[in-house]
């Protein structure tokens, strides 16, 4: 007879930062505290803000200025990044891997800012909506673009910036003029093509700062190089990449597969390829092997539209996302940097509809779930916001860790009121029953096994104060309130005095 394996364990990840995180240059050491917590409820991996040196002290790191300065060199107003400096990065990661986190780094290797000196070159001013159409003769511009690094000299990396590594600019210091450029000449190769950058506004190689030019080998090497030396630099699990969409992809597919085959066999690679596009996503994926993961954006603005609408139709929450098309390939999440409120530039989830939206991203057995720090800890910044879920988005990440295994069985049958049952395996074998409802209260009678048959279930949340007895036939009626969620396991199920205990979402507590 064949051994039975042990289930595997619901993975689930965070994105460890919001965009108005204090400059304090605390956050390595918030963070590092707050890890046993966060494992505790669930939390595998976190995907930490992009650790670089930026352009300045206040900067998040998309404003990348130094690969190679991991808050460890005086530049640009400061040893330590907004995040921290070096020392206390290695702590958080140290910690992580002893308690059994993954460090996910944010790699920004499209751009760079903050250049120390211009340099005289060639460009061309390009119609921003149309990259490929010309608004201008060559003319010569007055560009940042002399990145050579005082504070750190040649340690890590003898290389320096000049403008025949760069692709474009977006700024001529020589009459103070804002356009885009594309930078020509003899040492310069333009814009990369189509499809090995995005489609979109023509030709989407340029996106900001100063744009690199992976068609250099000087370029292509030292970001290999500095591949090979952040692996050897800082215990990772995996990369989150910033704006695939807009350097080459050639690239990228060298980068990933250098350090799949020498540093990091197991390690998670996931890009931020930001589209509404569910075909332009999926031949992505295809031509990178599909040793990659993509966040699934179009589930971002399902959820948004649903939690707009008064009453929508959630039956079609998953039609044409990445998780419904390529479920092994999708990040899922609810909320990001990027779409949290004052920063994004669309319409973001209504808070109520957040509870529900994490039900459907954790408890359900398709992609890899993402949980945000916003989300849990609130947000600060100009218009601080509290954490949100009404404080259960913990107890949902647990319930997921604890209960939400084995065969899924959905009851999408009203527009209004999903449910949906997982029914567990043989070595976990409770189970969960979940509904959820974007209306009136919602009632769902659904089956979970005979072999529960006599079983008291009751809300993990605690939303709900019914307690529902499974029948004979397997079957309970279980409920939730209006504009809800509840999450039903048996009352005696291991691990629920878990439910009881407290989650600490006050990170910034002195």
């Amino acid at each position: 007879m064949e051994e039975q394996k042990p289930t595997p364990e619901n993975m689930t990840m965070m994105q460890g930062f919001e965009w108005y995180v204090p400059a304090d240059q605390k956050h390595w050491v918030r963070l590092e505290k707050h890890v046993p917590q966060l494992k505790a409820w669930g939390i595998d991996n976190i995907w930490v803000p992009p650790g670089c040196k930026g352009s300045s002290k206040e900067g998040n790191g998309y404003d990348i200025y130094d690969l190679y300065d991991l808050g460890e060199f005086d530049q640009k107003g400061s040893v330590a990044t907004k995040w921290g400096n070096k020392q206390e990065l290695d702590k958080l990661c140290q910690t992580a891997k002893a308690t059994g986190v993954g460090i996910y780094w944010d790699a920004v290797l499209n751009h760079k800012f903050a250049a120390d000196h211009k340099e005289k070159c060639q460009a061309i001013e390009v119609n921003p909506d149309n990259r490929n159409e010309n608004v201008s003769d060559q003319y010569e511009i007055d560009a940042w673009v002399g990145f050579d690094f005082p504070g750190r000299g040649d340690k890590y990396s003898k290389m320096k910036y000049h403008w025949y590594h760069f692709g474009g600019v977006d700024f001529n210091a020589a009459n103070g003029k804002s356009a885009i450029y594309k930078i020509v000449g003899e040492k310069s190769q333009g814009w990369a093509d189509v499809p090995d950058v995005d489609d979109e506004k023509g030709n989407y190689d340029y996106l900001m700062g100063s744009d690199l030019d992976y068609s250099h080998p000087e370029v292509e090497e030292d970001v290999l190089a500095w591949g090979k030396w952040l692996a050897e630099t800082v215990p990772l699990q995996g990369i989150r990449f910033d704006a695939v969409k807009h350097y080459s992809e050639d690239f990228l597919r060298k980068f990933i597969t250098q350090l799949d085959e020498q540093y990091g066999q197991g390690w998670f690679f996931v890009g931020e390829f930001w589209k509404d596009s569910l075909d332009d996503m999926r031949e992505y994926l295809q031509r990178m092997g599909k040793k990659f993961s993509l966040f699934d954006a179009p589930l971002v603005y399902n959820f948004s539209e649903i939690s707009q609408g008064d009453g929508a139709d959630m039956r079609k929450v998953f039609d044409g996302t990445l998780v419904q098309a390529e479920p092994i390939n999708a990040v899922t999440l609810v909320m990001n940097h990027d779409t949290q409120p004052y920063q994004a530039l669309e319409a973001p989830i209504a808070d109520w509809f957040k509870p529900l939206a994490y039900a459907l991203i954790l408890l359900r057995g398709q992609g890899y779930p993402c949980v945000w720090y916003g989300d849990l800890y609130g947000i600060k910044g100009e218009h601080p916001f509290p954490p949100s879920c009404g404080g259960i988005l913990p107890k949902i990440m647990l319930a997921r860790k604890l209960y939400a295994y084995g065969e899924q069985k959905d009851y999408f049958d009203f527009e209004t009121c999903l449910g949906w049952v997982k029914y567990g395996t043989w070595d976990r074998p409770s189970g969960c029953a979940v509904v959820i409802s974007n209306a009136g209260p919602g009632e769902k009678r659904m089956h979970v096994g005979e072999i529960h048959k006599g079983e008291k279930w009751t809300d993990v949340l605690g939303w709900s104060d019914r307690e529902v007895e499974i029948g004979e036939d397997g079957y309970g009626t279980f409920v939730c309130g209006q504009c809800s969620v509840s999450i039903f396991v048996n009352k005696d199920a291991e691990g629920r005095d878990k439910f009881a205990q407290e989650f600490n979402s006050n990170i910034y507590e002195e």
